[in-house]
C-alpha cells in the first residue's frame, strides 16, 4: 500500500501525469483543431508519388491514399484549389524524420530536411497558385472558395472522426531525474544485527524511535482528505460567434442590396460566396480565443447552398417563366415576343409562317425542357445555342454532355433575316428548317 502511494507522489512531483487532450465526435471545435495541429499528418519517405502530402493525409487517417489523389486532382479541374491545397500540404506537413514542417524550420522552431531556400520558394508558389484558385474560379462562379472551404471542412470532419488512428509519435518532455526513487527504496538492505540475523532497516536498533500503540493497531494516523476544491469559475463565454454571425449578415445584406441596384458582379453565388468567406475567418479567429463553435453549423450549408448555385443553372430559373409547355406560332413580324421564357417545361416556336422579307430577333430560354425552334428554308440565321446539360442540335452543328461550349454561326440564306438565342439550363436544344 505504502510503495503504492509512493508511486503516485513520485509520478506527480516527476509530471509524468500528461494531459490527454479529448478526441473522437465528442470533442469541440477548438480541441479538434489545436489537435490536428499537433498530430498532423507526417509525409512518409517511402510510398509517395510527389511531395507524399496525400500518402501522409491517407496514412494518417487510414484511408488509401489514391482516393486523396484523387480528390485532389477533382478539386483542381473544378476550382483550381486543388494545387493551393498541395502546396500548403508541402509548407505545413512535416516530413518523415524530421520534428517541424519546413515553414517552422524557416522561423528557426526546430530541425528539417527542406532548407530555407527551398521554404521560401514554397511560399512564393502559394501565390500563383491562390491566383489560380480565385481567378479561375471565384471571381467567375464562385467554384474557387466554395471548394477551398469543402476541402477544409471535410478534412475537420476527417480528424474529428478518425483523429485517434495512427497519431505520430510525439518526442516526450526530458524530466529531471529524481533522486529518490522506488527502485533504490524497495531493494533489501545487506546489513545484519549484532546477533547475526537479518536486519530489514540496516539501522541500530537503539536508534531506534518508535511510535507508541495506537488503537489502530500500531499503523500511523491517517491523514483527513482534502477538502473539495473549489468549483472553477465559469469561463466568460466568447461573443466571436455572434460578432461572426452579425458581420456575415451584413455582408449578405449589402451584397444583396447592390445585386438589386444593379451591379451584375454581386450574384447570389458570389453573395454566398463572400459570406461563407467571413463565417470562415470567423471560426479560424475563434480556435485561439475558445469561442464560436455554433459557427460551422452555419457554415457547411451554406457551403452546399454555395456549390448548388456554382453548378446549378439557377439564373434560367424565375417565376416570371412559368411552368408548363408553351407553343407559338407567329405569323407577322408584330407577333413575334422579344423572348420565350419557361422555368420548366417544353417551348416549341414554329417561325416558318413569317412573311417573306421579314427580319426578326428573338430568344428562348428555358430552365428544365427541351426547346425546339423551326425557321424557314431560305432565311439567313444568325444562331447561338447553349446549353448546360443535354444536346445541342443546331442547323447541322452537334454537341452532346455537360457544361457545353455553345455554338454560334450564322447560316446564310436569302430573303428573311432571323437573329435567334437558344438557351437552356438542363435539356435539348434543337434548330431546324422547316
Amino acid at each position: 500500500m505504502w510503495e503504492r502511494r509512493a508511486e503516485r507522489i513520485l509520478c506527480g512531483m516527476s509530471g509524468s501525469e500528461t494531459h490527454t487532450p479529448k478526441q473522437g465526435p465528442m470533442a469541440g471545435f477548438e480541441e479538434t483543431v489545436k489537435d490536428f495541429w499537433r498530430s498532423r499528418p507526417v509525409r512518409p519517405a517511402h510510398g509517395r508519388k510527389f511531395a507524399g502530402v496525400a500518402a501522409g493525409v491517407g496514412y494518417r487517417y487510414g484511408i488509401d491514399p489514391t482516393v486523396v489523389r484523387v480528390a485532389l486532382v477533382a478539386a483542381t479541374v473544378f476550382g483550381g484549389f486543388g494545387v493551393f491545397f498541395y502546396l500548403l500540404g508541402w509548407l505545413f506537413l512535416p516530413q518523415e524524420g524530421d520534428s517541424v514542417s519546413a515553414f517552422e524550420g524557416l522561423i528557426g522552431r526546430g530541425r528539417t530536411s527542406s532548407s530555407p531556400a527551398f521554404a521560401v520558394l514554397l511560399l512564393i508558389l502559394l501565390i500563383p497558385g491562390l491566383s489560380w484558385t480565385f481567378s479561375g474560379g471565384w471571381l467567375t462562379d464562385g467554384t474557387g472558395l466554395i471548394g477551398f472551404a469543402l476541402m477544409a471542412v471535410a478534412l475537420y470532419l476527417l480528424h474529428r472522426s478518425r483523429g485517434q488512428y495512427n497519431r505520430p509519435v510525439m518526442p516526450s518532455p526530458a524530466y529531471p531525474t529524481a533522486a529518490f526513487s522506488m527502485s533504490t527504496a524497495s531493494a533489501p538492505a545487506s546489513s545484519a544485527t549484532a546477533d547475526g540475523s537479518w536486519d530489514p532497516l540496516a539501522a541500530d536498533p537503539s536508534a531506534w524511535d518508535l511510535p507508541n500503540a495506537s488503537p489502530s493497531g500500531g499503523l500511523p494516523p491517517q491523514t483527513p482528505p482534502p477538502p473539495p476544491a473549489a468549483p472553477m469559475p465559469r469561463r466568460r463565454k466568447s461573443k466571436i460567434g455572434a460578432a461572426t454571425f452579425g458581420i456575415a449578415m451584413l455582408v449578405a445584406g449589402v451584397g444583396v442590396v447592390l445585386n438589386l441596384d444593379g451591379q451584375s458582379w454581386f450574384s447570389i453565388q458570389h453573395v454566398v460566396g463572400l459570406t461563407l468567406g467571413v463565417v470562415g475567418l470567423g471560426l479560424v479567429a475563434g480556435a485561439f480565443v475558445r469561442g464560436g463553435r455554433g459557427l460551422i453549423g452555419l457554415a457547411v450549408p451554406l457551403a452546399i447552398v454555395g456549390m448548388a448555385l456554382t453548378t446549378v443553372p439557377f439564373e434560367n430559373f424565375s417565376v416570371k417563366g412559368g411552368v408548363g409547355d408553351l407553343t407559338a406560332t407567329p405569323y407577322q413580324a408584330s407577333d413575334v415576343l422579344p423572348e420565350y421564357h419557361r422555368s420548366a417545361g417544353n417551348i416549341d416556336l414554329d417561325l416558318t409562317k413569317l412573311p417573306a422579307g421579314t427580319s426578326v430577333t428573338t430568344k428562348v430560354t428555358n430552365g428544365a425542357g427541351n426547346s425546339t425552334v423551326l425557321v424557314p428554308m431560305g432565311a439567313e440565321v444568325k444562331l447561338t445555342c447553349e446549353t448546360e446539360a443535354g444536346d445541342i442540335d443546331c442547323l447541322g452543328q452537334s454537341r452532346s454532355g455537360v457544361g457545353l461550349d455553345s455554338v454560334d454561326f450564322t447560316a446564310p440564306g436569302n430573303g428573311q433575316k432571323i437573329d435567334l438565342k437558344v438557351k437552356n439550363g438542363v435539356g435539348n436544344v434543337e434548330v431546324r428548317r422547316g
